[in-house]
């Protein structure tokens, strides 16, 4: 459990969980409409806005929405942590009955709450936004995720939603396993399926980005992939056991032809080729199957160092700055 933490005593009904990486040119529209959607509540809520260290305009305008808002709290981050840390780091100080986690650049409208609130009230502790089409994105875009998804589903013992990402509402017990879970190398949906309890699907059109670039380059996507794969499934270590003794009963065979050429035929068999591109692929094998042990290896040494998932810099609550280091031990 963090170290600091909100000190409100009335808890609001709704937390809005936004984070923030140089989204200075949607995020006065965003606020627009995510207020409007919790105005509408008729309740209290609260907007958690998570800068992930921007290099923009985005952290001024920020605090000037907590200086005129008092629903809206601010957290900055000591420097750049990715967006599944900025996650974390505002699910510790989300204060709400209910969290509706969704990014900033309003692909995943907030227009979808009251809906996704029906569903909770029908006994859901999640309400996952499950995208039946995303014009906003890239025909290549589009189809890796598509294999990536089925490919973590196939792999991962733990059942994950296809074509889903972070915009989700979940409940208040939700959350606090969630925060109980002190993994370094998060992989926020991924950690929400694992929890378990009553999970629902809403399907929704995703929009395209209302301004700015995507914060999810190829190269992130990957990166988030192997987190999901790594983090969700032991079975890459057994395919690699399996392409090991597949290729071990391979070279069996291929050495009782060697024995049996010598002995029968008289001659062993000739060609330089053929023997480099066995040792080859016999070495490829093995640099593959270490590269998967370590990056299991990789992660457990980062997880056994203990450091702080993240480090919150400053809290802007109603105009004010409160310096704070927010400490996430290992083990919650």
């Amino acid at each position: 459990m963090p170290v600091c933490s909100s000190e409100n005593t009335s808890r609001p009904f709704v937390s809005f969980l936004l984070p923030c990486y140089n989204e200075a040119e949607v995020l006065p529209e965003t606020y627009r409409r995510v207020k409007a959607v919790g105005d509408s509540l008729g309740r209290a809520y609260e907007i958690v806005f998570v800068n992930d260290c921007s290099s923009d305009d985005t952290l001024p305008q920020m605090i000037q929405l907590s200086g005129d808002d008092p629903s809206v709290v601010v957290l900055d981050l000591s420097r750049n942590h990715g967006h599944q840390l900025a996650l974390s780091a505002g699910l510790h100080y989300c204060s709400g009955d209910r969290i509706l986690i969704m990014d900033a650049d309003l692909q995943d409208p907030p227009e979808l709450l009251p809906r996704m609130l029906e569903l909770m009230d029908e006994g859901a502790d999640v309400v996952y936004a499950q995208r039946r089409s995303r014009p906003g994105d890239s025909i290549l875009k589009r189809i890796a995720c598509s294999i990536f998804y089925r490919f973590l589903r196939g792999l991962s013992e733990t059942p994950i939603p296809l074509d889903t990402g972070d915009f989700r509402l979940i409940s208040r017990r939700v959350l606090e396993l969630i925060l109980q879970m002190p993994e370094r190398h998060r992989f926020i949906r991924g950690m929400v399926s694992w929890v378990g309890f009553r999970q629902t699907a809403l399907l929704y059109d995703r929009d395209s980005r209302f301004a700015g670039v995507t914060k999810y380059p190829f190269w992130r996507l990957m990166r988030l992939a192997l987190d999901g794969i790594v983090a969700f499934s032991t079975r890459p270590l057994a395919l690699a056991s399996y392409a090991g003794i597949v290729f071990a009963a391979g070279s069996v065979v291929l050495l009782c032809y060697i024995l049996y050429s010598w002995l029968y035929v008289g001659k062993t068999p000739q060609g330089w080729a053929s023997l480099m591109m066995v040792v080859t692929l016999m070495g490829s094998i093995q640099l593959f199957v270490l590269g998967i042990i370590g990056q299991y290896l990789g992660r457990m040494h980062e997880q056994v160092r203990g450091r702080p998932l993240f480090i919150v810099r400053n809290v802007y609550r109603e105009g004010s700055a409160a310096i704070k280091t927010c400490r996430e031990e290992a083990g919650g």
